[in-house]
């Protein structure tokens, strides 16, 4: 699947307003980029550049924003359809955001399992 640069960032934009509002309200000076490639390294479709919220103390002001980069082509590779790609960009968008509050890796694939394992059952 190849989907114009726009629709991707359109479909970003939608996942974003998707995030549920109690979550969304404590994200703050966040950038969420899209670049067609990620770095030379382990194959990545998103990637979380910051402090997480919970390591954040008095000190943390006046710090240009964390970023949230989500890999256009590693993404568009692993779908069929622009649904699927919706689905993908959810997912890499949730699972940083997760990094933004902290949580770390083993956290996060056990809520994508569950969340999965939801999914498949509705």
């Amino acid at each position: 699947m190849n989907l114009p640069r726009e629709r991707f960032q359109q479909l970003v934009e939608e996942a974003m307003r998707n995030i549920p509002k109690r979550y969304l309200r404590q994200i703050k000076n966040v950038a969420v980029l899209v670049e067609d490639y990620p770095p030379p390294g382990p194959p990545l479709l998103g990637l979380y550049h910051g402090v997480p919220l919970r390591h954040r103390g008095s000190y943390y002001g006046n710090v240009p924003p964390d970023v949230i980069v989500l890999y256009k082509i590693p993404i568009e590779s692993l779908c069929q359809t622009e649904d699927q790609v919706r689905e993908k960009i959810e997912e890499v968008l949730l699972h940083e955001i997760g990094h933004y509050f902290g949580m770390d890796e083993k956290r996060l694939r056990e809520i994508e399992a569950h969340r999965m394992t939801r999914k498949r059952g509705s």
